[in-house]
């Protein structure tokens, strides 16, 4: 399997794949993804170059959104002065789940960090998904706090406030990379 950098006629693909784990979550009882997303945010933050789809084949089979931008409200001032990426919408096609795919993009994402200099991988988790926060804690992460207020919609409960974070490392993900060299975070 291969990781590339998605690209803008990509986004219909991303959207399908997007709406296939929605439907999933919702089958499993979460409220996670019952919103479309934006195509045009999705189209953002590929033109930024910070989404990946990874490939078997011709087919695309999980995608990762890593960048290092953190969502406003989360994260301390002092922490956002941590050299970080953030993982977002992480997503693997029902057809490969149960192979740890998600585990090893993990990997490839604290890999990717921290040849960009970062110190530390963290992410926000969906607020209600409890399997997804214990998932997070087996790959290794840390949970720092919960964050329920502040959403985006006029100050109100926020539903993706789960935070967690792991330290960086160089790491073998199994995954042939074709993505470009990471570019080298700022120093703070």
């Amino acid at each position: 399997m291969r990781i590339t950098s998605a690209q803008p006629d990509d986004v219909a693909k991303l959207l399908a794949f997007r709406e296939e784990a929605a439907g999933w979550l919702t089958r499993m009882g979460s409220d996670q993804w019952r919103r479309p997303y934006p195509a045009d945010r999705l189209l953002a933050t590929i033109r930024c170059g910070t989404v990946f789809m990874v490939l078997d084949g011709d087919a695309t089979v999980a995608t990762i959104t890593l960048t290092p931008d953190a969502e406003e409200g989360l994260w301390t001032e002092r922490e956002l002065g941590e050299p970080s990426m953030f993982v977002n919408k992480l997503t693997v096609a029902r057809t490969h789940a149960g192979r740890n795919l998600g585990g090893r993009l993990l990997d490839w994402a604290g890999d990717r960090a921290y040849r960009a200099g970062a110190q530390w991988l963290r992410l926000d988790a969906w607020t209600t998904n409890d399997a997804l926060q214990r998932y997070y804690l087996q790959q290794g992460f840390e949970h720092v706090r919960t964050v329920r207020e502040g959403g985006a919609v006029n100050g109100g409960p926020r539903v993706s406030g789960w935070l967690a974070q792991r330290r960086t490392a160089p790491t073998e993900h199994g995954f042939e990379d074709l993505t470009p060299t990471p570019a080298i975070l700022p120093t703070q």
